[in-house]
Protein backbone atom coordinates (compact mmCIF):
# COMPACT_ATOMS: atom_id res chain seq x y z
CA UNK A 1 0.00 0.00 0.00
CA UNK A 2 1.43 3.48 -0.90
CA UNK A 3 1.91 6.18 1.35
CA UNK A 4 -1.19 8.26 -0.43
CA UNK A 5 -3.33 5.05 -0.42
CA UNK A 6 -2.55 4.46 3.73
CA UNK A 7 -3.76 7.93 4.22
CA UNK A 8 -6.65 7.99 2.21
CA UNK A 9 -10.10 8.47 3.66
CA UNK A 10 -12.26 7.84 0.54
CA UNK A 11 -15.53 5.69 0.75
CA UNK A 12 -15.09 6.58 4.32
CA UNK A 13 -17.76 8.37 6.81
CA UNK A 14 -16.74 10.00 9.90
CA UNK A 15 -19.08 11.84 12.34
CA UNK A 16 -17.33 14.62 14.32
CA UNK A 17 -19.19 15.63 17.62
CA UNK A 18 -18.73 19.46 17.83
CA UNK A 19 -17.47 20.50 14.35
CA UNK A 20 -19.01 23.06 13.52
CA UNK A 21 -16.45 25.34 14.80
CA UNK A 22 -12.63 25.28 16.57
CA UNK A 23 -10.65 22.28 16.87
CA UNK A 24 -13.49 19.88 16.23
CA UNK A 25 -13.88 21.83 12.51
CA UNK A 26 -10.20 22.18 11.50
CA UNK A 27 -10.29 18.24 12.17
CA UNK A 28 -13.61 18.10 10.20
CA UNK A 29 -11.72 19.65 7.00
CA UNK A 30 -9.13 17.54 7.38
CA UNK A 31 -11.31 14.52 7.11
CA UNK A 32 -12.84 15.65 4.09
CA UNK A 33 -9.73 16.58 2.48
CA UNK A 34 -8.58 13.12 2.89
CA UNK A 35 -12.03 12.41 0.95
CA UNK A 36 -14.08 10.94 3.73
CA UNK A 37 -17.79 12.23 4.07
CA UNK A 38 -17.69 14.39 7.13
CA UNK A 39 -21.02 14.52 9.25
CA UNK A 40 -21.13 17.53 11.39
CA UNK A 41 -22.92 17.65 15.06
CA UNK A 42 -23.35 20.20 17.39
CA UNK A 43 -26.87 21.76 18.71
CA UNK A 44 -27.11 24.65 16.51
CA UNK A 45 -28.22 24.05 12.68
CA UNK A 46 -27.09 27.37 11.54
CA UNK A 47 -23.56 27.35 12.42
CA UNK A 48 -23.93 23.35 11.41
CA UNK A 49 -25.16 24.57 7.77
CA UNK A 50 -22.35 27.05 7.80
CA UNK A 51 -19.16 25.28 8.86
CA UNK A 52 -20.13 22.42 6.15
CA UNK A 53 -21.15 24.55 3.66
CA UNK A 54 -17.22 25.95 3.98
CA UNK A 55 -15.93 22.85 4.45
CA UNK A 56 -17.52 21.33 1.02
CA UNK A 57 -16.36 24.55 -1.06
CA UNK A 58 -13.06 24.48 0.21
CA UNK A 59 -12.67 20.16 -0.60
CA UNK A 60 -14.90 19.04 -2.51
CA UNK A 61 -15.80 16.34 -0.25
CA UNK A 62 -19.28 15.65 0.95
CA UNK A 63 -19.78 17.92 4.77
CA UNK A 64 -23.43 17.77 6.52
CA UNK A 65 -24.81 18.90 9.53
CA UNK A 66 -27.37 17.39 12.17
CA UNK A 67 -28.20 19.39 15.12
CA UNK A 68 -28.20 17.03 18.57
CA UNK A 69 -27.76 17.58 21.68
CA UNK A 70 -25.94 14.21 22.50
CA UNK A 71 -26.23 14.83 26.57
CA UNK A 72 -28.64 11.71 26.49
CA UNK A 73 -27.80 8.15 25.68
CA UNK A 74 -31.21 7.96 23.34
CA UNK A 75 -29.45 11.17 21.48
CA UNK A 76 -26.03 9.32 20.85
CA UNK A 77 -28.09 5.82 19.54
CA UNK A 78 -30.27 8.05 17.55
CA UNK A 79 -27.41 10.19 16.08
CA UNK A 80 -26.00 6.72 14.94
CA UNK A 81 -29.16 5.45 13.55
CA UNK A 82 -29.15 8.44 11.56
CA UNK A 83 -26.02 8.62 9.96
CA UNK A 84 -25.84 5.11 9.57
CA UNK A 85 -29.26 5.19 7.69
CA UNK A 86 -28.44 7.90 5.16
CA UNK A 87 -25.07 6.89 4.23
CA UNK A 88 -24.84 3.20 5.46
CA UNK A 89 -21.92 3.23 7.43
CA UNK A 90 -19.79 4.80 10.11
CA UNK A 91 -16.26 4.29 9.93
CA UNK A 92 -14.64 7.42 11.75
CA UNK A 93 -15.99 8.83 15.07
CA UNK A 94 -14.35 12.18 16.50
CA UNK A 95 -15.50 13.24 19.97
CA UNK A 96 -14.33 17.03 20.44
CA UNK A 97 -17.54 18.73 21.49
CA UNK A 98 -16.58 21.31 24.25
CA UNK A 99 -17.41 22.94 27.57
CA UNK A 100 -15.87 24.62 30.76
CA UNK A 101 -16.65 26.12 33.72
CA UNK A 102 -14.20 28.25 34.98
CA UNK A 103 -14.20 28.55 39.26
CA UNK A 104 -11.82 27.86 42.08
CA UNK A 105 -11.89 24.83 43.87
CA UNK A 106 -13.64 26.30 46.79
CA UNK A 107 -16.62 27.70 45.07
CA UNK A 108 -17.18 25.24 42.36
CA UNK A 109 -20.86 23.95 42.22
CA UNK A 110 -22.44 20.50 41.69
CA UNK A 111 -24.08 21.98 38.70
CA UNK A 112 -21.00 23.75 37.03
CA UNK A 113 -19.70 20.16 37.91
CA UNK A 114 -21.98 17.91 36.06
CA UNK A 115 -22.16 19.95 33.11
CA UNK A 116 -18.36 19.70 32.23
CA UNK A 117 -18.35 16.07 33.23
CA UNK A 118 -21.76 15.07 31.14
CA UNK A 119 -20.10 16.84 27.92
CA UNK A 120 -16.22 16.16 28.34
CA UNK A 121 -16.85 12.58 29.75
CA UNK A 122 -20.05 11.08 30.49
CA UNK A 123 -21.78 11.15 26.94
CA UNK A 124 -18.04 10.80 25.18
CA UNK A 125 -18.29 7.59 26.34
CA UNK A 126 -21.83 6.47 25.39
CA UNK A 127 -21.27 8.14 21.32
CA UNK A 128 -17.75 5.92 21.63
CA UNK A 129 -20.40 2.86 22.22
CA UNK A 130 -22.87 3.36 19.91
CA UNK A 131 -20.71 3.97 17.07
CA UNK A 132 -18.78 1.04 18.32
CA UNK A 133 -21.86 -1.23 18.50
CA UNK A 134 -22.24 -0.10 15.13
CA UNK A 135 -19.08 -1.07 13.63
CA UNK A 136 -19.34 -4.41 15.54
CA UNK A 137 -22.61 -5.36 14.23
CA UNK A 138 -21.55 -4.31 10.36
CA UNK A 139 -17.88 -5.78 10.57
CA UNK A 140 -16.48 -2.68 10.49
CA UNK A 141 -12.19 -1.89 11.64
CA UNK A 142 -13.31 1.55 12.32
CA UNK A 143 -11.34 4.61 13.92
CA UNK A 144 -12.78 6.54 16.97
CA UNK A 145 -10.41 9.55 18.46
CA UNK A 146 -11.60 11.16 21.25
CA UNK A 147 -10.19 14.82 22.41
CA UNK A 148 -8.17 15.31 25.50
CA UNK A 149 -6.25 17.98 26.49
CA UNK A 150 -2.85 19.10 27.97
CA UNK A 151 -4.80 19.32 31.17
CA UNK A 152 -5.18 15.94 31.21
CA UNK A 153 -1.32 15.67 32.25
CA UNK A 154 -1.49 18.65 34.49
CA UNK A 155 -3.53 20.53 36.13
CA UNK A 156 -4.85 24.33 35.25
CA UNK A 157 -6.27 26.43 38.36
CA UNK A 158 -9.83 27.22 38.19
CA UNK A 159 -10.51 24.36 35.76
CA UNK A 160 -10.96 21.58 38.45
CA UNK A 161 -13.87 19.49 36.49
CA UNK A 162 -12.78 20.01 33.00
CA UNK A 163 -9.06 18.66 34.14
CA UNK A 164 -10.82 15.86 36.14
CA UNK A 165 -13.02 15.08 32.97
CA UNK A 166 -9.94 15.14 30.33
CA UNK A 167 -7.67 12.74 32.59
CA UNK A 168 -10.58 10.34 32.66
CA UNK A 169 -10.51 10.78 28.45
CA UNK A 170 -7.23 9.12 28.85
CA UNK A 171 -8.09 6.16 30.84
CA UNK A 172 -11.72 5.76 29.04
CA UNK A 173 -9.37 5.67 25.79
CA UNK A 174 -7.44 3.29 26.97
CA UNK A 175 -10.02 0.92 28.40
CA UNK A 176 -12.16 1.15 25.32
CA UNK A 177 -8.75 0.43 22.89
CA UNK A 178 -8.60 -2.80 25.34
CA UNK A 179 -11.76 -4.39 24.43
CA UNK A 180 -12.41 -3.16 21.35
CA UNK A 181 -8.95 -4.49 19.73
CA UNK A 182 -10.80 -7.79 19.16
CA UNK A 183 -12.86 -6.25 16.29
CA UNK A 184 -9.89 -4.55 14.55
CA UNK A 185 -11.32 -0.82 16.07
CA UNK A 186 -8.55 1.34 16.88
CA UNK A 187 -9.29 3.96 19.71
CA UNK A 188 -6.62 7.24 20.59
CA UNK A 189 -6.74 10.21 22.49
CA UNK A 190 -5.54 13.41 20.65
CA UNK A 191 -4.36 16.69 23.53
CA UNK A 192 -4.15 19.90 22.36
CA UNK A 193 -2.25 22.47 23.81
CA UNK A 194 -3.28 26.23 23.91
CA UNK A 195 -5.63 26.84 20.97
CA UNK A 196 -7.30 30.42 19.47
CA UNK A 197 -11.23 29.07 19.37
CA UNK A 198 -14.53 30.57 20.69
CA UNK A 199 -14.26 28.64 23.59
CA UNK A 200 -10.62 29.55 24.72
CA UNK A 201 -11.55 33.54 24.08
CA UNK A 202 -11.42 34.35 27.70
CA UNK A 203 -7.74 33.31 27.71
CA UNK A 204 -6.73 35.26 24.95
CA UNK A 205 -8.35 38.40 26.33
CA UNK A 206 -6.66 38.27 29.36
CA UNK A 207 -2.89 39.85 28.77
CA UNK A 208 -1.10 38.76 30.96
CA UNK A 209 -2.30 35.31 30.97
CA UNK A 210 -1.30 35.42 27.17
CA UNK A 211 2.03 36.13 27.98
CA UNK A 212 2.43 33.39 30.92
CA UNK A 213 0.78 30.84 28.27
CA UNK A 214 3.20 32.15 25.29
CA UNK A 215 6.62 31.66 27.86
CA UNK A 216 5.88 27.97 27.97
CA UNK A 217 5.63 27.02 24.44
CA UNK A 218 9.01 26.61 22.75
CA UNK A 219 7.26 27.37 19.31
CA UNK A 220 6.44 30.45 20.56
CA UNK A 221 2.66 30.59 18.86
CA UNK A 222 -0.58 29.99 20.08
CA UNK A 223 -2.58 26.67 17.63
CA UNK A 224 -5.30 27.36 15.16
CA UNK A 225 -7.64 24.76 14.43
CA UNK A 226 -6.02 23.90 11.43
CA UNK A 227 -3.20 22.60 12.96
CA UNK A 228 -5.17 19.52 14.16
CA UNK A 229 -5.96 18.46 10.33
CA UNK A 230 -3.21 16.28 10.44
CA UNK A 231 -3.28 14.16 13.44
CA UNK A 232 -6.93 13.57 12.74
CA UNK A 233 -6.33 11.97 8.97
CA UNK A 234 -3.07 10.72 10.88
CA UNK A 235 -5.15 8.63 13.89
CA UNK A 236 -8.54 8.07 11.32
CA UNK A 237 -6.54 6.19 8.50
CA UNK A 238 -4.79 3.12 7.65
CA UNK A 239 -1.48 4.87 8.56
CA UNK A 240 -2.49 4.33 12.53
CA UNK A 241 -2.94 1.05 12.07
CA UNK A 242 -0.93 -0.35 14.47
CA UNK A 243 -1.64 2.86 17.25
CA UNK A 244 -4.39 2.26 19.58
CA UNK A 245 -5.03 3.42 23.31
CA UNK A 246 -2.73 6.15 22.63
CA UNK A 247 -2.91 9.65 23.99
CA UNK A 248 -0.90 12.14 21.03
CA UNK A 249 -0.20 15.59 22.51
CA UNK A 250 -0.40 18.32 19.69
CA UNK A 251 0.53 21.85 21.96
CA UNK A 252 3.76 23.07 20.34
CA UNK A 253 6.04 21.54 22.54
CA UNK A 254 3.90 23.14 26.10
CA UNK A 255 4.19 19.88 27.55
CA UNK A 256 8.16 19.49 27.07
CA UNK A 257 9.64 22.42 28.01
Amino acid sequence: MSLNEMFSLEGKTAIVVGGSKGIGKGMAEGLAQAGATVVLVSRKQADLDAAALDITAKTGSTAVGIAKDITSVEACYSLVDEVAERFGHIDILINCAGVNARSSVLEFTEEEWDKVQNVQLKYVFFMGQAVARHMVAKGIKGKIINTASISSVIGLRNMISYCAAKGGIVQLTKGMALELAAYGIKVNCMAPGYTHTEMTEPLFSNPQKVEEMMSRIPQKRFGFPEDYAGIAVYLASDASDYVTGQLVVVDGGWLGA
